[in-house]
C-alpha cells in the first residue's frame, strides 16, 4: 500500500491557482501568477527536489499534465534535478478529454473513475505517488477520502482572489501536523497526515 501526498504551493489566503507563471491559469481573469518564484530559495528548492525524487511517480490533472508536458521534456540543464524524475517516473493522468497513447514519457491515461483507479494505484506496492498542482482531480481525492498526506508550500503572501485548494462547500478533515519547516524567504513548509475515523 502506498500513499497519496498532494504537494502544493499556496498563498496565505489559501490560493493554489498559476504560480508558476503569469499565463499558467487566467481562468476567473486571475492575475497573479507567477506569485510562487519571487519567494523561490536553496531551502524550497531542497525540499521540493526530495518530494520529486523520493516518488514512485506522479498522479496529474489534465491541465497540469499539459503544462508539465510542455516543459519539462525540452528543460534547460539548471533545472535537471527537477526535470530527471519528472521526466523519467510514472505519471497517471486523469482527463475525460485526452486519448492514449499520450506523447510525455512514461503516462498512462487514467479513464472513467478517477476514484477506483486512484485506489487501485495506492494498492500497489512501490514509493508514493505525489499529486502536484491539479486543484480539480485533488477536489474529488478530497472528496473519496484518498489522499493521505498534504506537503504545502505557504507563502507570506495574500491575493485576496483565485482558485483555492480547500474550497468552500468542500470536504472537511481533522489534521495532524508531521513536519515543518521555514525557508531563508519565509515560505512555511508544512506536512499535514488526515485523521482518518476509525470504522464503527
Amino acid at each position: 500500500m502506498r500513499k497519496i501526498i498532494v504537494s502544493e504551493f499556496l498563498t496565505l489566503d489559501g490560493v493554489m491557482q498559476a504560480p508558476g507563471s503569469p499565463d499558467e491559469d487566467r481562468s476567473g481573469g486571475f492575475k497573479h501568477g507567477g506569485w510562487q518564484l519571487p519567494n523561490f530559495d536553496e531551502i524550497g528548492a531542497k525540499a521540493i527536489i526530495e518530494g520529486l525524487t523520493e516518488a514512485g511517480g506522479f498522479v496529474l490533472g489534465r491541465k497540469t499534465y499539459e503544462i508539465f508536458a510542455a516543459y519539462w521534456p525540452t528543460a534547460t540543464s539548471e533545472v535537471q534535478a527537477f526535470a530527471e524524475p519528472l521526466n523519467n517516473l510514472p505519471k497517471f493522468v486523469a482527463s475525460k478529454t485526452m486519448r492514449e497513447p499520450l506523447a510525455w514519457n512514461n503516462s498512462t491515461l487514467i479513464a472513467g473513475d478517477v476514484a477506483k483507479e486512484v485506489a487501485k494505484l495506492k494498492r500497489q506496492s512501490g514509493n508514493d505517488l505525489r499529486v502536484i498542482g491539479s486543484g480539480e482531480l485533488v477536489q474529488t481525492l478530497m472528496k473519496h477520502d484518498l489522499i493521505d498526506e498534504y506537503v504545502l508550500m505557504v507563502h507570506p503572501l495574500v491575493l485576496g482572489s483565485g482558485k483555492r485548494l480547500f474550497r468552500e462547500g468542500g470536504s472537511s478533515a481533522n489534521l495532524k501536523l508531521i513536519d515543518i519547516k521555514t525557508t531563508g524567504k519565509g515560505v512555511v513548509i508544512v506536512t499535514y497526515q488526515p485523521i482518518k475515523e476509525e470504522a464503527k
